[in-house]
């Protein structure tokens, strides 16, 4: 794998696609600078190696049309912010312009480009305008797993015109090995934690990860549709009936893989999708008709908390319960302080997929675990098994 740590960047400009999609409040403030923090060691390298920097990303969907409201331009005060290093904005991402801005640019300068999505041919993987692109710098480096799963003109086509000076950054490089570490090296026993509402929505992941696991946790929604498919009564609870087939086709691969499944046996129902229902606990199979499934029982969390403490390698994918509703978040809760505990006696905790990852950052797990991925998307086609073109064209 070709990292930033291959090239020395002394008087060459990197070129540097990065994800500063970045969430921002009606006065452009922007409410979580995360992924710009991640960025900073990839760029900081190039800066102190006496190089200087490129920024392209996009931000929100602008659909190829020049939106006010979305240029990059709201967040250079704050990339300089982060960086420590004033950065320069330019308001096109190609052309005269753009090209005069970067090839003027000194060692130990940032320059940062107008949003890529402004450009039709971004998300169609234009080659032209990806060729306009590789005329911005001396070496391509790829910093945005968030946008890896999509063949855009500057996450995958541009590094055709770099064929020997492209590489990944710091932030991509870590999110390929834990993904590699859960998926291909990770020591024994591997635990894979799957929550979320639906089956329908994991059936590839967990196709893909029997044959690299040890035991499969299920939690939230789609617990309901395994136990309906073995016969249990689930009330009101969330179920896809025409997924039942499949839920019991996964319990009958797990054991011919030899892989242990782990599904609640008890369950915090309550007779209401709301968060002050009156609610109790019931076995998981035996929910009255009327009440509905929300969050994991006691005894259900005893047996996670044993199968996860005795794991070496941790994945979680989706939260246990309705983790939003505060009557319904113990069980996610609690996922999250086995998972801390497992990593302080030394396991390898993954945690990425949209709701997992917010629920960490809601409860203060992020420091707790060994990974947090920055990909949504990204990161469940790669436990999909499928190759992400953006890590496709740096490999090759």
């Amino acid at each position: 794998m070709k990292t930033i740590d291959n090239f020395n960047f002394e008087n060459k400009r990197a070129l540097i696609r990065v994800d500063f999609n970045v969430p921002m409040d009606e006065n452009y403030n922007i409410t979580d600078p995360n992924r710009i923090e991640a960025a900073k060691p990839t760029i900081i390298k190039v800066l102190e190696d006496g190089g200087s920097v490129i920024l392209m990303s996009h931000l929100g969907r602008p659909k190829g049309k020049n939106v006010p409201e979305m240029s990059l331009g709201h967040i250079c005060s704050k990339v300089s912010e982060v960086l420590g290093v004033e950065v320069t904005f330019v308001a096109s991402s190609v052309g005269e312009e753009a090209e005069n801005a970067a090839s003027n640019l000194e060692s130990g300068q940032v320059l940062l480009l107008e949003n890529l999505r402004f450009n039709e041919e971004e998300e169609k993987g234009g080659k032209a305008f990806a060729e306009q692109l590789s005329k911005l710098g001396d070496i391509y480096v790829n910093d945005a797993f968030g946008t890896a799963h999509r063949a855009h003109a500057s996450t995958t086509i541009v590094a055709q015109f770099f064929p020997e000076n492209k590489c990944f950054g710091y932030l991509l490089a870590k999110e390929i090995e834990a993904i590699d570490k859960v998926m291909q090296t990770g020591e024994k026993p591997v635990t894979a934690i799957l929550g979320g509402a639906k089956v329908s929505s994991k059936i590839t992941i967990i196709e893909n990860i029997l044959d690299k696991v040890d035991h499969l946790i299920i939690g939230g929604g789609m617990t309901y549709t395994f136990i309906k498919a073995q016969g249990g009564q689930v009330g009101a609870s969330i179920c896809e009936d025409d997924k039942m087939n499949l839920a019991l086709d996964i319990l009958k691969q797990a054991k011919e893989k030899g892989v242990e499944i782990h599904i609640p046996v008890d369950v915090i129902a309550a007779d209401d999708f709301s968060n002050t229902a009156n609610t109790k606990i019931v076995d998981a199979d035996k929910i009255e008709d009327g009440w509905l499934g929300l969050d994991a029982g006691p005894r259900t969390l005893e047996n996670f908390k044993e199968v996860i403490l005795k794991s070496k390698t941790i994945l979680w994918n989706g939260p246990i319960g309705v983790f939003e509703m505060e009557s319904y978040a113990k069980g996610t809760i609690a996922v999250g302080n086995f998972i801390d505990e497992a990593t302080q006696n030394g396991a390898f905790s993954l945690v990425g997929g949209g709701d997992s990852v917010a629920a960490v950052k809601q409860f203060g797990f992020q420091d707790k675990v060994s990974y947090v991925s920055t990909g949504g998307g990204a990161m469940l086609e790669s436990l999909e098994g499928k190759v992400l073109p953006g890590i496709a064209a740096i490999s090759q």
